[in-house]
């Protein structure tokens, strides 16, 4: 669907209409509306272009007799042509190179999630992001003025990343996790979710399987379908994956999990299926990537060690990230691993952004190494299960009856789970035109669910409290059809 997000000058003397001509024949020119593109309804376009139907209606008329547009048999309007019409020589099908491309598309829940995110008037309850208001000001504020003392040069730093911020976090993660790797296991990524995609395209062939959770994150993002792999879902109960169930696991295959405060079920992995899961997959030879971008969000218990840290035959890949600690922004994550692997990685990612942001690298650096990064967790904690405690109080209120929910111990997530089958697409559409903007569960899992996820993370607690009673009004109507 076409997207409109102009409006004619209503005081200019060429007629109104004229101008939605040549601003359709425009974009169509410029190959930005591609042929086979659907134009939204009369009623819409006149909204967004802010004049009566009647005016629309004459210029899809004029537009339509030069060619350039072709009525639907649904009654909508599409892309035709933009030749003869236009004066002008055909650019590319840019529809063709779309479709071919390798990199999947979204669906398209997803992108308009993505789209709707940035757009104002929405209460976002199922982003999975830090509160603008979270973002530690101070803090930053007094690291950026350690900056230009530290900062010896802006330069390339090398396939891993910067060799300090390798050296603290091999500290870090010994002294954490008790994960033993020395900064020659440890490449520095833009975020995890460059991890996940260098992994994707070096180091598994086409028509590998990826063994998840599901319902998973990864389900949601098109990086290992788009690079030729099948992602094959394994249930989970209340202490993580149930591994065993995993029968035809080849020596083409992987296991990604997230077992800590897991997204988007906020599940945590009992230390005994950690064991179980390692000796199983060491057995097997099937590698894990362990996925711990909310490990240290924890709020009454510390949660148990991480899988890497009982690995000793380099069976695990492990990836953590500030962006869900600090803010997605700083594009700083990491992947550790057997060195043979990191370099591998290492080699393919200078190939593709030739590193990560120095400005990043360097203040993470110093972030890490003050202690000040502790001190702002433990008030982040804090903070955050305030904000789940708010939530879950919001959904005893509104939801008691017709839906269940975990308690998490941590992260950003609540997976609320409706006890009746219930459209989910519908109450996402519904959702919108109220001015909410949820996650459907669907976008995380396998098969059909009736579930949302739920972030308390990111909307201030009252607007997280409308929002969901906003919600479970529509729910409502749902149910007692």
């Amino acid at each position: 669907m076409i997207e409109i997000d102009w409006k004619p000058d209503k005081k200019s003397k060429e007629p109104i209409y004229r101008q939605i001509v040549k601003y359709i024949s425009d974009k169509i020119a410029a190959g930005d509306w591609i042929i086979g593109s659907r134009l939204p309804s009369q009623r819409d376009m006149a909204k967004a272009f802010g004049v009566n139907r009647s005016t629309v209606v004459t210029a899809m008329e004029e537009l339509i007799s030069y060619g350039i547009l072709e009525s639907d048999f649904g009654g909508g309007t599409r892309v035709k042509s933009n030749t003869w019409s236009l004066l002008m020589s055909q650019p590319p099908d840019w529809n063709k190179y779309i479709q071919s491309g390798p990199f999947r598309a979204n669906l398209p829940a997803i992108q308009a999630i993505n789209r709707l995110e940035y757009e104002p008037g929405f209460i976002r309850i199922g982003t999975g992001e830090l509160a603008p208001e979270l973002y530690p000001h101070k803090l930053m504020a007094k690291i950026f003025r350690r900056m230009p003392e530290v900062i010896p040069h802006l330069g390339y730093l090398g396939n891993l990343g910067l060799p300090e911020l390798g050296k603290v976090l091999s500290q870090r993660l010994a002294a954490d996790e008790g994960i033993k790797a020395d900064p020659s296991n440890i490449l520095v990524t833009s975020g995890s979710l460059q991890g996940l995609q260098l992994i994707s395209v070096c180091m598994l062939k086409r028509g590998s399987s990826v063994y998840t959770e599901a319902p998973t994150y990864l389900k949601s993002l098109q990086i290992f379908q788009s690079a030729g792999m099948n992602l094959r879902g394994v249930p989970l109960d209340e202490e993580g994956i149930k591994y065993w169930e995993i029968k035809d696991a080849s020596i083409n295959s992987l296991l990604y999990t997230i077992p800590t405060h897991h997204n988007p079920t906020g599940t945590v992995m009992s230390e005994e299926r950690r064991k179980e899961l390692l000796q199983f997959s060491q057995n097997r030879r099937l590698p894990v990537l362990e996925d711990d971008a909310y490990g240290k969000l924890w709020f009454e218990k510390r949660p148990p060690k991480a899988i890497k840290a009982s690995d000793t035959t380099g069976s695990v890949i492990y990836m953590g990230t500030v962006s869900k600690t600090m803010a997605p922004g700083l594009r700083i994550g990491w992947v550790v691993g057997p060195e043979a692997v990191v370099q591998r990685l290492g080699d393919v990612k200078m190939q593709t952004d030739y590193g990560a942001s120095s400005v990043s690298q360097w203040m993470m650096t110093e972030l890490l190494s003050s202690g000040d990064y502790d001190i702002y967790l433990e008030e982040l904690r804090r903070e955050l299960k305030d904000r789940r405690d708010n939530a879950l109080a919001a959904l005893d209120k509104y939801f008691k009856g017709m839906a269940e929910w975990n308690k998490p111990a941590g992260g950003f997530y609540i997976w609320l789970r409706f006890n009746r089958k219930i459209p989910i697409d519908k109450v996402f559409s519904d959702a919108l035109k109220a001015g909410v903007l949820l996650n459907p569960g669907n976008m995380y899992d396998y098969s059909e669910n009736h579930a949302i996820r739920i972030s308390y993370a990111y909307a201030k607690p009252q607007e997280l409290n409308r929002a969901l009673g906003i919600l479970a009004n529509i729910v409502e109507k749902y149910y007692q059809r």
